[in-house]
């Protein structure tokens, strides 16, 4: 007999995995992530000292958003559960510059484990209260952003060759902010919003030396960015090139965040859908800025488009990053619900490169 791991009744069975229990998932339905936080958190108009709490930090930390996972815990609590109500599954935490280059900035160097045990900490008891509730399958995602180093390109147009990081540093501090967000209990880890190739390669080693150290599994979610309307990241790959340069990685969710809306990312998404032989997770913004910064597109037209996706079949895992709320998470919710999550296709088997440009040598 073959226990079905999305099963209520198998739930707590130690044989099944966080990555079976979510392919079981995946497989029954479009599943929805969360939207962004750092939205929410400027929404609640904090003051310096709301940032800082009692860290005595000595740098101005307004704006420091991962910090308030440690200093107002119910805040993020309190977004987690309007995203769960919105009907999200895939719950990230707040922890996209929770690494120690970028916490640097702050003076937060030394908090940052603290930081990513708290922010994973509260999403998991957020998540776990509400499955208890109503039985629904939810997951913690750890959230990893690409850091303000880059490890392609020099800062210094005078000097190609310089670089401000090497590519063990980051991936040391890939690996102290995973290793912290699977203490906390993060399900999977997610290295999103890549600009750079180099810096998720070094994340993807990071989390494959901390299996190495815990002795089990931490399941990758990987979501690439791009820089402009012809497809490619900052370090210049194009969709299909980054695809073949972490395949490797064997990632739980290949995919697209951030950059651009639904409109303009539509034929990157139906690209990369026929080509990743996994789950493909997707999380546009809410359209393009205006004059202000701010993000205009309506719930309705956010969830229209992300819909034409999935009646395409081209998207398993569908959220919002810059300009979302709960109310376009709710609207995509709606939109797509019933309708078949993407086929996963079974690629022929040949030796796939890529530089800038993505090469296939025929078998």
């Amino acid at each position: 007999m073959t226990l079905d791991p999305s099963d209520p009744k198998n739930r707590d069975c130690p044989y099944f995995s966080p990555r079976e229990l979510f392919l079981a998932e995946a497989a029954k339905a479009i599943l929805i992530k969360d939207g962004p936080y750092g939205t929410a958190i400027q929404g609640a108009k904090l003051d310096e000292a709301g940032y800082r709490g009692e860290t005595g930090l000595s740098h101005d930390q307004k704006g420091n958003n991962d910090l308030v996972n440690l200093t107002q815990p119910a805040l993020i609590a309190r977004i987690c559960q309007d995203y769960i109500d919105a009907g999200a599954r895939v719950l990230a935490t707040n922890s996209f510059n929770a690494n120690r280059i970028s916490q640097a900035d702050y003076g937060a160097e030394h908090l940052v484990r603290d930081i990513n045990v708290a922010a994973a900490r509260v999403i998991r008891e957020t998540v776990d209260a509400a499955t208890a509730k109503d039985g629904v399958p939810r997951f913690v995602v750890g959230a990893v952003g690409p850091t303000n180093k880059t490890l392609s390109l020099s800062p210094d147009v005078n000097d190609p060759g310089f670089r401000e990081v090497d590519f063990d540093t980051v991936k040391d501090v890939y690996r102290e902010q995973a290793r912290a967000l699977v203490e906390g209990g993060s399900d999977f880890i997610l290295i999103e919003t890549v600009f750079d190739t180099l810096n998720c390669k070094a994340g993807i080693m990071a989390v494959k030396e901390l299996e190495r150290e815990l002795g089990r599994e931490v399941p990758l979610m990987l979501s690439m960015t791009l820089t402009d309307l012809s497809g490619r990241n900052l370090s210049g790959h194009t969709v299909e090139a980054f695809w073949h340069s972490v395949r490797h990685a064997r990632a739980l969710t290949v995919g697209l965040n951030c950059s651009f809306g639904a409109s303009q990312l539509r034929p990157h998404i139906r690209l990369l859908s026929g080509l990743v032989d996994t789950l493909l997770m997707a999380y546009p913004n809410a359209g393009l800025p205006n004059e202000l910064g701010q993000y205009d597109e309506l719930p309705e037209t956010t969830a229209a488009l992300v819909r034409e996706w999935a009646e395409a079949g081209q998207v398993n895992i569908l959220g919002g990053c810059c300009g979302n709320t709960p109310q376009h998470i709710a609207a995509m919710a709606k939109a797509v619900a019933g309708l078949t999550p993407r086929a996963v296709p079974v690629p022929p088997v040949v030796t796939r490169l890529a530089g800038l440009e993505p090469f296939v040598m025929a078998a």
